[in-house]
């Protein structure tokens, strides 16, 4: 409580030295890119917002719809080469590398020792957060990619049981489906199909052997029976999806969830924020378990952002400004409540946040001791955008093949991630 006292003190004083001044300053503003654009994460964004205008921070949304944040991505290019790029842009994982390294980044080095980031933000994402050992960018969140989302009324209607394996998962669905309803819900986007993927591969390689794959690329596990079995999963999921060649967004099939048009979904928690926004009761009229074979695992993204280098001094201040925001565990708290995500401070209390956001804390808290705490391959954590595009295409490729071999699946997914790399 005192250090919370102590950073809303700071808070105000460096609100009231950023602020604008009525002596005909100019008005500082901070221009943001991002791509949350569905219902909770529209309202997510809009406690920023909130909270940056309150310190007279005019708040400029660059929202670019597009779930993975591949348009987002194309625009800030754009925008960065032409020597004109927003304050602040949601990127994360190694792409926030590979943009320091092109010398786009600016240094938040001061913000980051007066909220003691180093402390606060647990050494698995302060990594990624830092070029050379200096903060470019700031975390918002943790999101737990391996979740199972049930609708309780139509599990209560088939008289199905919660899965914890493969046998029992494939059980499940096709009692659903013989009882007349919808099973599983999913959009044919690549990110949405790796998305799945990606938490079937790390229930049949286990956290070492997921690693070994997608971030050390060895051939023989690439190969391996595991990663065959993963492909035949993926495969054998086909006839389940309400609408297999759909190519609907992500908040479209959490709806399908939500207004009892299929009864699961596996998708990260963000989906938790949509459940929240339409006043479900999570833990009861939806439930969170973890994908079949990964309950001692946690695949996780970290929402941030970069901030890139400006020359303005107003712009500067307010950029500054708005990484001590996000940081702060008055917005910690608020956003992620609403995000269905959980805070990327150590040091927050889950006092207000619903039954999936306490077991996503346990979880991610244990796979940090055990280490097997690995990130989300879809969601740009584990490798760079070259590997990421060669096997999102593999994945999707051979999802969308009728009778392909899950056996050349991995032999295609060897030499895409080798040439990529």
């Amino acid at each position: 409580m005192i250090a919370h006292l102590k950073e809303f003190v700071i808070a105000c004083v460096l609100s009231a030295f950023w602020s604008t001044s009525a002596l005909g300053q100019p008005s500082q503003s901070v221009e943001v890119l991002h791509w949350w654009t569905s219902g909770s994460e529209a309202k997510a964004v809009q406690v920023i917002k909130q909270m940056m205008e309150a310190q007279g921070v005019h708040w400029q949304d660059f929202a670019v719809p597009g779930g993975a944040g591949e348009n987002a991505m194309t625009v800030l290019k754009s925008r960065a080469i032409s020597g004109n790029p927003p304050a602040a842009a949601q990127i994360k994982g190694p792409a926030l590398q590979e943009w320091a390294s092109l010398g786009f980044l600016t240094n938040l080095d001061g913000v980051a020792k007066a909220q003691h980031w180093d402390k606060l933000i647990p050494p698995l994402i302060n990594q990624d957060m830092k070029y050379h050992g200096h903060y470019v960018a700031v975390p918002v969140n943790i999101h737990r990619i391996n979740w199972l989302w049930i609708n309780s009324a139509i599990f209560a209607k088939a008289h199905a049981k919660i899965p914890k394996t493969w046998k029992q998962f494939f059980a499940t669905a096709e009692k659903i489906k013989r009882a007349g309803y919808p099973v599983l819900a999913q959009g044919n986007q690549d990110w949405q199909t790796t998305t799945v993927f990606e938490s079937i591969a790390l229930s049949q390689l286990g956290a070492k052997g997921y690693r070994q794959a997608f971030i050390e690329h060895i051939p023989k596990v690439l190969t391996s029976p595991a990663m065959v079995r993963s492909f035949a999963i993926l495969q054998k999921m086909h006839p389940y999806i309400v609408h297999p060649n759909n190519h609907q967004s992500w908040n479209q099939a959490t709806a399908e969830v939500i207004h009892n048009q299929a009864a699961m979904q596996i998708i990260g928690d963000w989906a938790n924020g949509e459940f929240l926004l339409a006043h479900k009761k999570v833990g009861k009229d939806i439930r969170c378990v973890p994908v079949p074979g990964t309950a001692h695992e946690f695949i996780y993204s970290v929402d941030s952002f970069a901030m890139f280098q400006l020359t303005e001094p107003n712009d500067i201040k307010a950029q500054q400004l708005l990484a001590h925001t996000i940081m702060s565990p008055q917005l910690q708290t608020r956003f992620n409540q609403i995000k269905g995500s959980i805070p990327v401070r150590s040091d927050i209390k889950l006092t207000g946040f619903d039954s999936c956001a306490l077991k996503s804390e346990k979880a991610f808290k244990q796979s940090l001791k055990d280490h097997t705490a690995v990130p989300s391959i879809a969601h740009g954590m584990a490798t760079t955008n070259y590997v990421q595009g060669a096997i999102l295409d593999v994945v999707t490729n051979f999802f969308n093949t009728p009778n392909a071999s899950p056996k050349k699946a991995s032999e295609k997914l060897m030499r895409a991630i080798l040439a990529a790399s």
